[in-house]
This record gives structure tokens, C-alpha cells and sequence, in this order.
């Protein structure tokens, strides 16, 4: 990803979204030929000369500082992710740097493998980055099996929610989920705008699914710490679960997902029976159809495909019928 072409876009769509009354300016009679904010007038509001402002809207952000940045991010209403993503992108376009760069083999330390198993009760796994799922516990396999059912290794987020007809059924707000699935990789393209992996997961989504080249396009941003979360499991049915983000200091890029429910909710019973489905390893769809192990060891002994028959789920349950709700992934 060129960083100059991503600065100057950011900047962009983030002066098209403020208007004059948002931004606190007089409006006089006429019709604007513009979307939201002239240039002079973002450059008004930030205290720097117009000529100024539109250079660094070509994207030229050679030696600018840090105080004209959060001028800016002032002056476009920015929030902490986009805050964070415009200061990353000014970054990578003043150093200059375009050459891609090798994506290091994904790792999970035993340590943290083992961290996720004493998780006994509580759905997690470890994702780096790019939603890439590396390692899972037994609960943890259970709830995310649809995208384990994957063939490719590793399985990744973005890639079912947009490639995969499915997702739009385990994902009943896919709506919103897929908005911030794109904004978590817009960020992450910010702060390394060199990494040949996620371009070449950019590129791959961009030209199989118009419904993420139009979300890539609009450049939100994301910062995914914790939440909320609806899920319809294919065996179990529906959850309501909270999330949150553990990210580990000495394992750049890693972070843990796990996911709770509300004391008393209908949640907390059916997470119960999603439990004992795990421990039973069965991934029949009720029909009494079970599932060979997917045996493909990717990453390592950790992974959570190469964990022998109590963790077998890898592949999605079949005799299902499956009506995707509208809009289709890969569209």
C-alpha cells in the first residue's frame, strides 16, 4: 500500500464528512460545490496556511509535526482510533519506505496455549493482526466452528465474513459486524502499510467481494478493545456475548479474544450446552452425521486444528440448509 496515497485519502474522507455547522463556521448563502469542508477552511480551523494544507492533502507529509497532527485531528473531529491512524499514516508517509515487507511465521508461545486452556469456561482464541486465528481452548473451538470449517489455513476472520455465504448466518448484525471488520484492518494498514500479508489479504477481499471494496473505500477506522457481540451457532443457536481484547506485550501483534456472558442471561445456559457439545467433540448437525478431523498442522502442535479428537472442529456441519440472509459475502 503506497502510505502518501493512504494519507492523502484519509484526510479526504475525513474533511468530506464535517460540514461548516459541525465544524462551528458561518454559512453564507449559495450552493457549495464541496462535500463537507473546503481545504482553506480545515486549514482555518487548524491554525496552518491553506497552501500548506492542501500539500499535505497530496500527500506529502515529509516533516510534519506532531502539534499540526493533533491540529487536525481537532479541526476533522477525530476520534482515538482515527486520531491514531492519521499520526501512523503520516509516519509511514514521511519515511517513505515502500518496499514490502516479509510477514514473520505466526507463533503462539506454549505458555499462552496453556493460559487458554485453564480458560475452561470461557470462549477464547488468539488472532494476530490481520484476524488471523492461531490458537484456540476446547470452548473456544466450539463457538468460532463455522470459521474454523474452513479449508485454508489459517482461517481468518475478514476472509469468512466476506467469502463465505455462512457468515451472514452466524453473524445475525453482519451489517455492523462487517463494518468494523474492515475498520480493524484499515487501522492495522495504517500502522504497518508495508506488510505483504495484509496486502495481500486486501487485495485478494477487494477483488473477490464488492461489499468490502465498498467499505475499504469509505476508510473507517477501529479500535477493537471490547464489546458486544450477537452469534447464531449452527448447533446451539443464538448468543449474546460480551468480548474483550487481551493483548500480549511480548508477543507483538497477539491478542487474546475472549468472550463472557451476563450472569442469568439465556446466554449463560446456552453457553452451557455449547460446553457440552465441545466436551462430547461432536459436530453432528442432529442427525447423527459426525465429521472427519481436519488434520492440516498449521502453525504447529498449537494450532487449534492439530489438536487430536477432543478439539476436532474443522469442518462445518453437514446436511445443514443454509439461506443466507442479505447482503451475500463476496457480492
Amino acid at each position: 500500500m503506497d502510505a502518501r496515497t493512504e494519507f492523502r485519502d484519509f484526510l479526504t474522507s475525513r474533511r468530506a464528512r464535517i460540514t461548516p455547522e459541525q465544524a462551528g463556521l458561518p454559512v453564507h448563502g449559495g450552493t457549495r460545490r464541496v462535500t463537507g469542508l473546503r481545504r482553506e477552511e480545515v486549514a482555518l480551523l487548524a491554525g496552518v496556511s491553506a497552501d500548506y494544507y492542501i500539500k499535505l492533502e497530496r500527500g506529502n507529509a515529509r516533516g510534519v509535526s506532531d502539534s499540526v497532527l493533533e491540529a487536525l485531528s481537532r479541526a476533522l473531529h477525530l476520534d482515538e482510533a482515527e486520531r491514531a491512524h492519521l499520526f501512523a499514516l503520516a509516519h509511514a508517509a514521511d519515511t517513505g519506505t515502500r518496499t514490502a515487507a516479509r510477514t514473520p511465521r505466526p507463533h503462539v508461545r506454549p505458555s499462552v496455549q496453556r493460559i487458554l486452556d485453564s480458560m475452561a469456561t470461557t470462549p477464547a482464541y488468539v488472532r494476530n493482526r490481520r484476524l488471523d486465528i492461531l490458537a484456540t481452548n476446547r470452548p473456544g473451538r466450539a463457538l468460532i466452528s463455522p470459521i474454523l470449517a474452513t479449508p485454508r489455513r489459517p482461517p481468518n476472520v475478514a476472509r469468512f465474513m466476506f467469502l463465505d455465504p455462512a457468515a451472514t448466518d452466524y453473524y445475525p448484525d453482519w451489517e455492523r459486524m462487517a463494518a468494523g471488520t474492515v475498520a480493524i484492518l484499515r487501522a492495522e494498514a495504517g500502522r504497518a502499510p508495508h506488510d505483504k500479508a495484509l496486502t495481500d489479504l486486501v487485495g485478494e477481499l477487494s477483488t473477490q467481494s464488492d461489499l468490502f471494496r465498498t467499505r475499504w473505500a469509505t476508510h473507517n477506522v477501529h479500535l477493537h478493545r471490547g464489546g458486544t457481540k450477537r452469534l447464531h451457532h449452527p448447533v446451539v443457536g443464538e448468543l449474546t456475548l460480551y468480548y474483550d481484547a487481551l493483548q500480549l506485550p511480548a508477543d507483538t501483534g497477539l491478542t487474546i479474544m475472549a468472550y463472557s456472558a451476563e450472569p442469568a442471561s439465556p446466554t449463560i445456559n446456552t453457553l452451557a450446552l455449547l460446553a457440552s457439545w465441545a466436551a462430547r467433540g461432536d459436530e453432528s448437525d442432529g442427525s447423527g452425521s459426525g465429521t472427519r478431523p481436519l488434520s492440516v498442522p498449521w502453525p504447529g502442535p498449537y494450532a487449534p486444528w492439530n489438536q487430536g479428537p477432543a478439539s476436532d472442529f474443522g469442518s462445518r456441519p453437514r446436511g445443514q440448509s443454509h439461506t443466507p440472509r442479505r447482503p451475500r459475502p463476496g457480492g
